[in-house]
């Protein structure tokens, strides 16, 4: 795949690319997005859905990120790790939050691979 700029985009890609220009303030997007324009179908989603889910509600932006930020390092995406990684830093995450979020998901996963391992049944005061 081949990333699709703005001048080479449809205008169904064009339309998506305008939108996350505006409510970003930025001259241009991400390279995710224009690799995900190759299906402009699939780009409008993901643009909605996460215009949507990362915007105002009853977490705040910071631990939006920081959440986006576990899950990225769980799934080893180094491109989500990277841009959520500074998303959530220009939204106040500091070095200390970093690495203490980078424990935390160490932590669990290492949790949650022993327990499943192990089979270990749910207690009954957690249900």
């Amino acid at each position: 795949m081949n990333p699709i700029d703005y001048a080479d985009a449809s205008d169904e890609v064009r339309a998506v690319y305008d939108d996350m220009k505006a409510t970003r303030g930025v001259s241009d997007v991400n390279n995710f997005w224009k690799y995900m324009a190759n299906e402009p179908r699939m780009l409008a989603h993901l643009w909605t859905s996460l215009k949507d889910m990362m915007g105002p509600g009853a977490l705040d932006p910071l631990t939006k990120e920081l959440i986006y930020v576990a899950v990225s390092i769980t799934n080893n995406c180094d491109y989500c790790m990277a841009s959520h990684g500074a998303s959530a830093r220009a939204k106040g995450a500091s070095d200390e939050m970093m690495n203490e979020l980078i424990a935390i998901v160490g932590l669990a996963n290492m949790t949650n691979r022993l327990a499943n391992a192990y089979k270990v049944p749910v207690d009954d005061a957690f249900r």
